[in-house]
């Protein structure tokens, strides 16, 4: 069953071995995890020096479900632009947060940025 949707900087910090990583790892089996966000962690695994391949062996063993995307959450992430623009927030971090929208779990991220957002969302900080 299903419990949290992570945020790519919560499992970053758990792949970096950063702070906040247990807290990661204590909720990988019952994740969430938007296509989007999957996408910015290989991102980042292959801009530190990975091959595409190497970052999904890496991913793979990660034991998170990965959400596709469909219009519904595009269309989420969009609404989100205007209430987050203070905050700064990627479309990335708006497609976390419209995932968490849809499927109404808890945001497991280690952005500070995300904690006074006035939106109807639980965030969670991993440190």
């Amino acid at each position: 069953m299903t419990e949290v949707v992570l945020d790519s900087s919560a499992v970053l910090a758990f792949l970096n071995d950063e702070a906040g990583r247990d807290r990661v790892a204590d909720v990988l089996g019952v994740a969430l995890v938007s296509a989007v966000n999957h996408a910015e962690v290989l991102e980042k695994l292959v801009e530190r020096g990975r091959s595409i391949e190497d970052a999904a062996m890496v991913t793979d063993t990660l034991a998170y479900e990965i959400a596709e995307v469909d219009v519904v959450q595009a269309f989420r992430a969009a609404a989100l632009k205007a209430p987050t623009r203070h905050r700064g927030l990627s479309l990335g971090d708006r497609f976390c947060l419209a995932l968490a929208q849809e499927t109404n779990l808890p945001v497991l991220t280690a952005d500070r940025a995300w904690l006074d957002l006035d939106l109807d969302i639980e965030v969670t900080l991993i440190r």
